[in-house]
């Protein structure tokens, strides 16, 4: 039904109907596209002559979920889904289903060593596919690396110190981001090593470097106490963000780009726009220097961690803690929500990680001991069930989510690790240490990112029409 103004008779009645059909727009569902992690729903349809995208999140779904029940509830909620695309719903719900699945109780075998910097390494971070990943070191270079063929294949160099901080330009990873203890950030082309842009402006080192989701904007976090934005094409600061009183050692948008969370030693969050580069609000309470901060998936949550041994989960939106976190005895490392933004993990200088139900009563789910020396680093696996950590026992370890048990060391390396990840479909693993390599770990089940896109994307040998009856409103 078109809602619009009241009509006041009869007559008025008739033609607010007649008009409300006119605009009455035809919309057709082509296919169905396929988000793994975190599960997701792409509907691509037609309307008029124009062809659109619609995503749907399904952030609920798990390996336990009923499926024909989880398709009634999209069908009764999403005009596009009609009764005639019913079946190839529920295929695409046991496909999202089977790979989450899969992702569970995975085990890897050591497959390259990345070794190539003349000093220790920083920083990393993997390419969205997991084909490529960067590296930043002391001897002032960023490397590009080939993951699968173990092979270098670009260095960005340039910078006049320490490169701490690396980062892919977000969907096209057309352009890599550094930061570094010069006081600059380096806009850089992937495929030449061209540095577009040096954003200057900060008086003290850069910790940390950010695109923004579409990649217009550009953060950076300094020990001069302060953030700044930048526009990424032409380098211009568009803003200083002032107001924390220690150093600024962490930052991430929002999914929108329109907000901006900063982390500080001086003990706080605060909360930016950045369309305006005014401050929204500060989120108060731990007693000692923030060590991470993120957002949740869908931005509804915040958690931060600590050296006051506390994590924290926070309500951005009415800027108030919704939670502390206790338990850990010693400085807190890391903090990671899971993909549904209900589990959040923590890790500790106590040798132990911890994984917290955040969606209900903040209770202790697992317990992960093992490691001899401090957690320094904590990640969830794409699909939610396992939880990666690296320690300065100079090992990795995978554990079971729900038990806490660990299902296997991930060893080699020679000195501390300082970072772990998964790649974006959890096939490969990325662990990166003081002894100045990188270990690449695949599944030893391992069938490649490219044969499952082969599924990804549903076409709908029935095409039905669609009336968006919103369409006026």
């Amino acid at each position: 039904m078109c809602v619009g103004r009241v009509a006041t008779s009869r007559g008025n009645a008739i033609v607010v109907a007649q008009y409300c059909n006119r605009i009455k727009v035809k919309m057709k569902l082509k296919r169905f596209l396929l988000r793994h992690f975190p599960p997701g729903l792409g509907l691509e349809y037609t309307q008029g002559a124009e062809t659109k995208m619609k995503m749907i999140d399904l952030l609920d779904l798990d390996i336990r979920s009923d499926v024909e029940a989880a398709a009634s509830v999209l069908a009764a909620q999403e005009p596009l889904l009609t009764g005639g695309v019913r079946p190839q719903l529920v295929r695409s719900l046991r496909a999202l289903q089977r790979r989450l699945r899969e992702a569970a109780n995975t085990r890897y075998l050591r497959h390259r060593t990345l070794r190539a910097h003349i000093l220790p390494l920083t920083n990393a971070t993997f390419s969205r596919a997991g084909d490529r990943c960067l590296t930043g070191s002391y001897d002032r270079t960023c490397k590009l690396w080939d993951v699968h063929a173990g092979g270098e294949l670009r260095t960005f160099e340039g910078h006049r110190n320490v490169v701490f901080s690396v980062a892919f330009s977000n969907l096209d990873e057309k352009h890599v981001l550094t930061g570094s203890f010069d006081k600059t950030a380096r806009v850089w082309n992937a495929q030449t090593g061209e540095c577009l842009q040096t954003l200057w402006g900060h008086s003290a080192e850069v910790v940390s470097a950010k695109f923004d989701p579409t990649n217009q904007l550009v953060a950076t976090a300094s020990m001069d106490n302060t953030a700044r934005l930048y526009n990424t094409v032409s380098g211009q600061e568009l803003g200083t963000l002032r107001g924390h009183t220690g150093e600024v050692v962490v930052l991430h948008f929002n999914s929108a780009g329109d907000t901006l969370l900063t982390g500080s030693f001086d003990g706080t969050l605060a909360l930016w726009d950045t369309r305006t580069n005014q401050r929204i609000g500060v989120l108060t309470g731990h007693r000692e220097e923030i060590s991470n901060c993120q957002f949740n998936f869908d931005c509804s949550l915040v958690a931060s961690c600590s050296l006051d041994r506390t994590a924290r989960v926070w309500d951005p939106r009415q800027m108030k803690s919704l939670a502390t976190i206790t338990g850990h005895e010693e400085e807190l490392q890391d903090v990671s929500f899971d993909y549904s933004g209900r589990r959040l993990a923590t890790c500790s200088t106590d040798c132990t990680a911890r994984v917290w139900d955040v969606a209900e009563n903040f209770d202790l789910v697992a317990l992960m001991e093992g490691h001899r020396d401090e957690i320094c680093k904590v990640c969830f696996s794409p699909g939610g069930s396992q939880l990666l950590t690296a320690s300065q026992d100079r090992t990795a370890r995978l554990w079971t989510v729900e038990t806490g048990t660990c299902v296997q060391v991930l060893e080699g390396h020679r000195d501390d690790l300082f970072f772990c990840s998964f790649s974006y479909n959890g096939d490969v693993l990325l662990t990166a240490s003081k002894d100045n390599t990188c270990r690449v770990w695949q599944r030893d089940d391992h069938q490649g990112g490219l044969l499952r896109l082969a599924i990804d994307n549903e076409d709908l040998a029935g095409d039905q029409d669609v009336l968006d009856d919103n369409v006026g409103d």
